[in-house]
């Protein structure tokens, strides 16, 4: 079963060296986490799947790997200067700043009625009272002080601020003069990247539409109150597709995308029954969206965000382009007096040029790591009454491939024959082959059932022709245990890269 609380997976990720805090050893820096030896493999191993399905199996597709570094009028006209912030309060009492969205999901049913009946809103529709309360901040202040909502930090009432916004993007400059000419911004997306080099990849690859561009990349969001482990943190990883499209076509490929995306989550080992499709109503919509489907996941913290999948229409494009009011534009957009670019797609029956629609499948690439641990994490008693816990990773995506095991640590010629296997193991191109030298084959099975290795493979005296038995019939044949099932069988070593290779095929 899944894990059933966050602070197991804390504990197995730093036990086991899959992650750790950031600047752990100056008191860690908020929001930010290193993965270990095991977290970047199973990270990168994520990674290459989700390269695989969307980039080299498909035959409309092709991959950017854009700059993180960018130029201010790039998230000018695409609005994040205007509107990517978040609703922030502070108590005056203890000097905790709170995200108020959250702040206000954690209150009692009591505190959240008396300040519904205060902001004069419906009971239950926390996105309006959340606008109730930005378009009245003096009145919001107080009432949620007189409401009496309680600071998560003490679970006391608090004497609350007038909320505010405040703007997430991370500012920095471009050379040695820091005045508003140099000002940039880490990228808070990966997607502004994409569209701004729609004609670069439309020009030197002659696509026709539909047809998407693919990338993986850091982002940089500074969140006002980061926690549940790498679910909201400061700086991410995110796997996101920009699928340009014809306008009236759009709804379709909307509903493809997000069966798509559904699907392909479920061949990575989540279960459906913990997959939950949220449809945004329209007071949930950014501005830029015609229709938004979040793909939520059970986390041990809570129902929340995997991905998002999103209609932008023509809001992208049509932002950065030059010419918009040429193009039949339907999006409101800022009027572009900067870009020299035409983001446009000529019909190439018509002649008639038009600004393509987008679909956006965007996953958080940390969001997908907490789930996959969440989802693996089992604990199990055995037969003898004994526990394991055991990460049941998908083969293709666990950190370790396989373990080879000397049994005993103190004869050279197991110890050389586990080296030598494991060298040829590794030539296959399969992933990470670990030589275990623990000298304790119960400890070293435990180990890695922990960790989701799920093959270990033991030399022993048989391996050398030194059976108990006094034969040699089997010289050359090894044990293999499955993570799973625990179960052994007894192969050649010249079966092992058929079998190795059978299990660990997508």
């Amino acid at each position: 079963m899944p894990a059933s609380s966050l602070d197991e997976l804390v504990a197995l990720c730093k036990r086991r060296g899959f992650i750790f805090q950031g600047s752990e050893i100056y008191g860690g820096l908020q929001g930010t986490y290193d993965y270990g030896p095991l977290g970047v493999e199973l990270k990168n191993n994520l990674k290459q799947a989700w390269w695989r399905r969307n980039v080299y199996e498909r035959d409309d597709m092709e991959g950017l790997d854009a700059s993180v570094l960018t130029h201010r009028l790039v998230l000018y006209y695409s609005g994040h200067e205007a509107t990517f912030a978040d609703p922030m309060v502070d108590n005056r009492i203890t000097k905790k700043r709170c995200r108020l969205d959250h702040l206000l999901k954690e209150q009692p049913e009591e505190v959240l009625g008396r300040l519904y009946r205060a902001m004069e809103v419906e009971e239950g529709n926390l996105h309006a009272l959340v606008q109730a309360m930005m378009q009245a901040p003096e009145r919001a202040g107080g009432a949620m002080t007189a409401a009496g909502v309680l600071d998560p930090a003490t679970a006391e009432p608090g004497d609350w601020t007038p909320p505010r916004y405040f703007n997430m993007m991370f500012k920095t400059y471009v050379g040695p003069v820091e005045d508003e000419a140099s000002l940039a911004y880490l990228r808070p997306e990966t997607a502004q990247g994409i569209f701004v080099n729609f004609k670069n990849v439309l020009d030197s690859t002659s696509r026709k539409l539909p047809f998407g561009i693919a990338q993986i990349g850091k982002a940089f969001r500074n969140e006002i109150t980061p926690r549940n482990f790498i679910f909201r943190v400061r700086e991410f990883e995110q796997m996101e597709i920009e699928y340009f499209v014809r306008p009236g076509e759009d709804e379709y490929w909307h509903r493809y995308w997000v069966e798509e995306r559904l699907r392909w989550w479920q061949e990575m080992g989540l279960s459906r029954e913990n997959l939950v499709p949220y449809e945004q109503p329209p007071e949930e919509l950014a501005h830029y969206a015609k229709a938004t489907v979040d793909i939520l996941y059970r986390f041990p913290h809570g129902l929340e965000e995997l991905e998002g999948i999103a209609n932008r229409t023509d809001f992208d494009l049509g932002s950065h382009t030059k010419d918009q009011e040429e193009l039949g534009i339907t999006a409101r957009v800022l009027k572009n007096e900067h870009s020299t670019a035409r983001l446009a797609y000529r019909d190439p029956d018509t002649g008639k040029w038009f600004v393509p629609y987008v679909i956006e499948p965007s996953a958080g690439v940390d969001r997908g790591v907490l789930a996959l641990l969440s989802e693996a994490f089992t604990r199990e008693e055995l037969p003898n009454g004994e526990e394991r816990i055991v990460l049941k990773l998908k083969p293709q995506l666990a950190p370790i491939k396989v373990a080879v095991i000397p049994l005993v640590k103190n004869r050279p010629e197991i110890t050389e024959y586990a080296k030598r296997l494991k060298a040829r193991l590794q030539a296959l191109g399969l992933g990470r082959i670990l030589y275990e030298d623990t000298g304790n084959i119960g400890k070293a099975y435990r180990r890695h059932d922990e960790v989701g290795t799920p093959f270990a493979i033991t030399v022993d005296y048989d391996t050398i022709g030194q059976s108990k038995d006094g034969t040699t019939r089997l010289r050359d044949t090894v044990t293999v245990r499955d993570r799973d099932t625990m179960e052994q069988i007894r192969l050649h070593v010249e079966e092992l890269e058929g079998f190795l290779r059978e299990k660990l095929r997508w």
